[in-house]
């Protein structure tokens, strides 16, 4: 069983998933526009990775911290990376070596974009959701950063997600120089079915292998 401790500072605020044995490698992870820490999916993926033996950072972006509800202005964008990059820091303070940093929607596009901006900040990618455009408009692409990722990435996809099709968001992994690999569920929207998914073999498994090479204790290794 992992253990689950709140975190409050200045510039943090969420939930840390410890591992029942000490981790050597930890993953923030955070939410979308018009959610919190506190959102189904994120808690189902945290107790998952926590129970594979991997430290869990579960937390609000800053926009989030300011106000309960509605959604971030493209004016926070940059003070939400900003949060990100603390909360890589505090999880730095927890494990010994590597970090990965990821989110849903809103959250794993600016953790895509800080990974992009600093390739040094962590470790690999776990995306879920990614908004590769917004619905109906697949003109207005986000993916003018791809080219600048440097380090492994994980996407999680629904079939039914608005936000890209699996074609499109498999076209667009193309521009990412680094190793990727894309996981679909299938008949999921953008909410990936609140995380009511095999998440230990669909989701926890893949990253083993892809970021660390191999695989954790909970599938025999």
């Amino acid at each position: 069983m992992s253990e689950i401790i709140r975190i409050s500072s200045d510039s943090v605020s969420g939930f840390l998933h410890k591992p029942e044995h000490a981790a050597d490698d930890g993953l923030v992870l955070t939410h979308g526009a018009g959610s919190n820490c506190q959102a189904p999916l994120l808690i189902a993926v945290a107790d998952a990775f926590a129970s594979a033996g991997l430290a869990v950072l579960r937390c609000d972006l800053p926009f989030r911290q300011r106000r309960r509800f509605g959604p971030p202005s493209p004016a926070s964008a940059s003070a939400d990376r900003s949060g990100l990059k603390d909360a890589v820091f505090e999880m730095r303070h927890t494990v010994s070596r590597r970090v990965f940093l990821g989110g849903h929607s809103y959250g794993g596009r600016q953790a895509s974009i800080l990974a992009s901006d600093d390739p040094e900040i962590c470790d690999g990618l776990v995306l879920l959701s990614y908004p590769l455009h917004p619905p109906n408009k697949p003109e207005q692409l986000r993916t003018a950063h791809f080219s600048a990722i440097r380090i492994p990435c994980l996407f999680v996809h629904g079939t039914s997600d608005p936000f890209g099709t699996i074609q499109e968001l498999t076209t667009a992994l193309e521009e990412i120089p680094s190793k990727t690999e894309l996981i679909v569920i299938e008949n999921a929207g953008h909410d990936l079915a609140k995380g009511r998914f095999d998440v230990p073999n669909v989701l926890v498994k893949p990253f083993w292998t892809l970021m660390l090479g191999r695989q954790p204790a909970l599938f025999g290794a």
